[in-house]
C-alpha cells in the first residue's frame, strides 16, 4: 500500500504568473524564434518610437544661413564711387563707353569658352568665382549685362541721368538686396503686381514675388537720397545748375481744362501762394518732388520680375529712362530745364 504524499501549496508569489518561459519567449513584440533581422528591426523601431524617444522642448526650426554676398556687392558698389568720380573730374562719357567695349571683347569670349572647355571653366572659376552667384555658373555672367546697361545709358541718356541711373543699379540695389536679406523675413512679400493705370487690369506692373517690402523701401529710399543728392550738391561740379520754374499762367490754364473745377482751383490758389511768398521754395519743392518720384521709379525698377532679363541690364535702363521721361513732362509744366 502506498501512501502519496500531499502536494505543496503554491506560494503566493507564483500565483496568477507566467512561467520564465513565456516571458522569454516574447520580446518588443516578436518571437525569440524569430529570425536575427527581425528582432533588431523591432529594438531599433522600440528605441526609436515617438512614446520613447526625448524631443527637446521649444526647438525652433534654424533659419538657413545668409549668403550676403560681400565680395560681389563690395565690387558692385565700388562702380558707384568709380562713377562719381569720373564725372567729379570731368570724364569724358565717350572714353568709358570705349574702354568698356574693349572689356567686353576679353570678356565675351571668355565667357564662351568656359562653356566649351572643362578646364577653363575650372580655371575661370578659380579667378572669379568668388564674385559670381551659382545660378550664374551655369548662365551667363552678370557681369557682362552689368557692362551692357551701363554702356546703353552713357550712349543714349543725358550725362546726368546716365550718372545717376549708373549710381541706382550700384547703391540702391545693393541696398535693397542687403537691406530685403536682412528684414524681409519680418515684412510682407510685394504683390505679384501692381495697377500701372487704376482699374486698367492690362496695364500692371510684374513685381518679383520673392521681392520684399523692406528691399523695395531700401531701394526707394536710397535711390531718393541719390537724385537729391547729385542734383541738389553734386551737378554744380560740372558748372551745371538745376533750376525749377512754377507753372506760367498759360500752362495753367492748359492744365485747368483737363482737372475737375475744385482740383485745378486749389492748384491755382497754391501756385498763386507760392509766387507770393519770399522764400524761395521752388528748388526745394522741385528736389522734393524729384527725390520721391525718383526714389519710387528705383524701387519698383529694381522689384520688376522681367522673366530672363538680367536686373543689372534692366535697372539702369528703365530707372534712367522713367527719370529721363519724368523731366520732360516737368519741363512741358513748368518750364524748367
Amino acid at each position: 500500500m502506498s501512501v502519496d504524499s500531499p502536494e505543496s501549496p503554491p506560494s503566493p508569489d507564483s500565483r496568477n504568473l507566467p512561467s520564465h518561459s513565456a516571458v522569454s519567449s516574447v520580446r518588443n513584440g516578436v518571437p525569440n524564434g524569430a529570425p536575427l533581422r527581425q528582432r533588431k528591426k523591432a529594438r531599433t523601431a522600440s528605441a526609436t518610437s515617438p512614446d520613447l524617444a526625448t524631443k527637446p522642448k521649444d526647438l525652433k526650426p534654424s533659419r538657413p544661413p545668409v549668403d550676403w554676398e560681400i565680395p560681389r556687392k563690395t565690387l558692385h558698389s565700388s562702380i558707384g564711387f568709380l562713377t562719381w568720380y569720373l564725372y567729379a573730374s570731368n570724364g569724358n562719357p565717350r572714353t568709358v563707353v570705349y574702354a568698356l567695349g574693349l572689356a567686353l571683347a576679353v570678356i565675351v569670349p571668355a565667357d564662351i569658352l568656359r562653356f566649351k572647355s572643362d578646364r577653363f571653366e575650372w580655371l575661370y572659376e578659380r579667378a572669379v568665382g568668388f564674385l559670381m552667384r551659382e545660378s550664374e555658373k551655369k548662365a551667363v555672367n552678370g557681369v557682362i549685362w552689368y557692362i551692357l546697361g551701363v554702356i546703353f545709358v552713357l550712349s543714349v541718356y543725358p550725362l546726368d541721368i546716365a550718372t545717376v541711373s549708373i549710381l541706382i543699379l550700384s547703391w540702391a540695389d545693393t541696398a535693397a538686396s542687403t537691406i530685403g536679406r536682412l528684414w524681409g523675413t519680418y515684412t510682407p512679400p510685394l504683390p505679384r503686381s501692381l495697377p500701372l493705370i487704376p482699374y486698367a487690369p492690362f496695364f500692371r506692373l510684374p513685381l518679383a514675388p520673392r521681392k520684399s517690402l523692406a528691399g523695395f523701401l531700401a531701394g526707394s529710399i536710397t535711390g531718393a537720397a541719390i537724385a537729391v543728392g547729385f542734383w541738389g550738391f553734386w551737378y554744380p561740379v560740372r558748372d551745371a545748375q538745376l533750376v525749377f520754374h512754377l507753372p506760367t499762367p498759360e500752362t495753367l490754364a492748359a492744365v485747368n481744362d483737363l482737372m475737375p473745377e475744385a482740383a485745378a482751383h486749389a492748384l491755382q490758389e497754391s501756385v498763386q501762394w507760392l509766387q507770393n511768398v519770399d522764400i524761395p521754395l521752388g528748388r526745394w519743392i522741385g528736389l522734393t518732388t524729384l527725390g520721391v518720384v525718383s526714389g519710387l521709379i528705383s524701387g519698383t525698377a529694381e522689384a520688376l520680375d522681367l522673366g530672363a532679363l538680367d536686373d543689372n541690364l534692366t535697372l539702369p535702363i528703365i530707372s534712367g529712362g522713367c527719370i529721363w521721361g519724368f523731366f520732360k513732362v516737368l519741363e512741358f509744366f513748368t518750364g524748367s530745364a
